[in-house]
């Protein structure tokens, strides 16, 4: 199916939606608890101000497909997660025309309409990247755009179609898979193995607990799950290619532990405030400088506006080594890339069960601001794009790096500063892929020193 054909048909979905009231009511009360609370296809779900009640099912429906030729994607797992990147659903599993619909629990109004929210999509197959990851990251899903059709509320949109990046052919073929302890505190899980070579792999656990975690190379592994507050035991797992193991993880009595640290913010008049996270270690990418996270763990909470000047702390977490990344979104700030000064190379840290990890000063800076493309979100190019940055008034050079969505540098080139205009730049490098994501990051330069750079999440574009 074509994304013509695609986009047409959810244009269907939405143009003859009306707002009616919900199937069954809400009549009679539930115990959402009890699977078989309601009949008829309908689902026990909790009312805003009153009691649960029967309802038509919320689900969001899309295809997975692969972005460089737009064939369907069989096998996908895809599940609905929260602001904090915790699951809110079960895992939906794509057919052979790549479509999929996702069961998703929907708090209602006393007429049985869905209360809209914003999710975020994930989905993981065998021999693709997973989505979000690398340079892509996943725009919010609003399900008041949920629409009665027949006996169902839909949400359909081009943001429930998902499109995925293939793994170069050397890629894991292995999955680890089983179930986790979830603790009592409604928080999301990170499942994490981490092979001989230091390298991880990653999946989020659905709303039962269930996990899959796929492209895994043949080897042993040490499995670890993450989740805010709580620790858990390790547990061991080997695959041969092509093969998988069913490793299960269980909480432990550890108490988890508190990170501290300061932000420094140093010549920078466009920004003043900012936030923190923290990304495990083994699944970090040194080039595009990202990394797998713990579901909520971030200074201010996630979904709250950045408001870190300088102290910060977390509190509950998970025993392991991270990369501790301030200033990872758009507030005009980046990481200082002068790495001939104190306190900006990336700073990795051990947290151990119930102790306190004092960071050392992490410094941030004015970031380049970039004017195209990719100066807001991803943006989709067709030829040879132009790269076009503000002007950093002290630099009399930069260098301009061009990654793919695994990190890779595909184009490298360094120009001379400007004066009294505007840096613009056509990319010169090989030919660039269809379906491929790309970042461009540019590193204005004094010296031979580094002094500003682009933000980590902009520059990013991708060939339709």
């Amino acid at each position: 199916m074509t994304t013509q054909t695609r986009n047409h048909r959810k244009w269907l979905i939405a143009a003859a939606a009306v707002l009616l009231a919900a199937c069954g009511g809400g009549d009679d009360t539930c115990d959402p608890a009890d699977a078989e609370a309601c009949k008829d296809g309908l689902v026990c779900e909790a009312v805003e101000g009153g009691d649960p009640g029967c309802f038509a099912p919320v689900v969001i429906r899309g295809e997975v497909f692969d972005l460089a030729d737009e064939a369907a994607v069989e096998g996908a797992h895809v599940v609905a997660l929260d602001v904090n990147g915790a699951a809110l659903s079960e895992v939906a599993i794509s057919d052979e025309t790549g479509a999929y619909e996702l069961s998703l629990p929907s708090t209602r109004s006393a007429d049985g309409v869905p209360i809209g929210i914003e999710l975020t999509l994930r989905a993981d197959a065998d021999a693709y990247q997973t989505f979000p990851a690398g340079l892509r990251q996943a725009l919010p899903l609003d399900t008041s755009v949920a629409a009665q059709e027949e006996d169902t509320w839909v949400v359909a949109s081009a943001l429930s179609d998902i499109g995925l990046i293939a793994l170069p052919s050397d890629a894991g073929s292995a999955q680890i898979f089983g179930t986790v302890e979830l603790p009592a505190a409604e928080t999301g899980v990170l499942v994490v193995a981490t092979g001989a070579g230091g390298q991880g792999y990653a999946a989020i656990a659905n709303r039962s607990g269930g996990y899959r975690i796929f492209n895994v190379p043949a080897g042993d592994y040490d499995v670890v799950a993450y989740a805010r507050g709580v620790n858990y035991d390790p547990a061991q797992a080997s695959v041969e290619a092509a093969g998988s193991s069913e490793t299960d993880l269980v909480l432990s009595d550890e108490a988890t532990g508190t990170v501290s640290g300061t932000v420094q913010i140093v010549n920078a008049p466009g920004g003043a405030t900012t936030s923190v996270i923290l990304a495990i270690e083994s699944t970090f990418n040194e080039s595009l400088a990202r990394g797998q996270t713990v579901p909520g763990l971030r200074v201010p909470e996630p979904g709250v506006v950045p408001d870190v000047t300088g102290e910060y702390v977390f509190e509950g977490v998970p025993a392991g080594r991270y990369v501790v990344l301030a200033a990872f979104e758009n507030d005009a700030l980046v990481r200082d890339p002068d790495l001939s000064i104190g306190g900006t190379s990336i700073l990795h840290i051990e947290v151990t069960p119930g102790a306190t990890t004092t960071v050392d000063g992490f410094k941030v800076t004015e970031a380049l601001e970039v004017f195209g493309p990719g100066a807001a979100s991803a943006e989709a190019v067709t030829g040879a794009p132009t790269f076009s940055w503000a002007d950093d008034s002290s630099e009399d050079q930069y260098v301009i790096e061009v990654f793919d969505a695994f990190g890779e540098v595909v184009w490298e080139q360094t120009i001379d500063g400007v004066s009294g205009r505007d840096p613009l730049l056509d990319y010169a490098g090989p030919a660039l892929e269809a379906g491929m994501y790309y970042q461009y990051r540019v590193t204005s330069m004094k010296d031979s020193v580094p002094i500003s750079r682009t933000e980590d999440l902009v520059g990013v574009f991708f060939v339709p």
